[in-house]
């Protein structure tokens, strides 16, 4: 269930049809790695995350290359933003979960708002050894560190 928004004309960036500020996101973020707020844990075969995005407010675009699955914790509306230049509007449901795959070389950009009125709260867990190798993540995103770091850029991955 979700609505799409696609470019009208044919464009070398399918994403032209974006605010500039977005676009240079997009582009600024295109090997992020951090899928999700806070690294809760990881081993030689997996990474969990939490990704937290306050209503009203957006995760930074980050790449999704690696075999995973997400499941919502809560029930909340959110805007996907596609780095094939779609916008889609969707209402998730508590308990929720997607599980995607990827061939080698095969990966997606996106980033989400939270366009409903409570706070969205994710579980992501990401499987290593698959047919793409994980990218790096900064210290500064693994649960360990993060009550230390501040304000928000890496550590809550949200965007003002």
């Amino acid at each position: 269930m979700g609505t799409a928004t696609k470019p009208q004309s044919v464009d070398s960036n399918p994403r032209s049809h974006w605010p500039q500020d977005l676009q240079r996101e997009f582009d600024d973020n295109i090997l992020n790695a951090c899928v999700g707020s806070v690294l809760v844990s990881e081993t030689d075969r997996v990474r969990v995350w939490h990704l937290h995005i306050p209503a009203g407010k957006r995760c930074a675009f980050h790449r999704h290359q690696l075999d995973y699955f997400w499941t919502a914790h809560v029930a909340g509306r959110a805007r996907g933003y596609y780095d094939d230049g779609r916008v889609v509007d969707v209402e998730h449901y508590k308990g929720e979960t997607k599980h995607f795959t990827f061939g080698k070389d095969e990966h997606f950009v996106h980033s989400v708002e939270n366009i409903g009125t409570s706070d969205l709260l994710f579980t992501t867990v990401e499987f290593k050894g698959g047919a793409n190798p994980p990218l790096p993540v900064p210290d500064d995103v693994r649960l360990a560190q993060s009550a230390s770091v501040g304000p928000l850029s890496r550590t809550t991955g949200v965007i003002a």
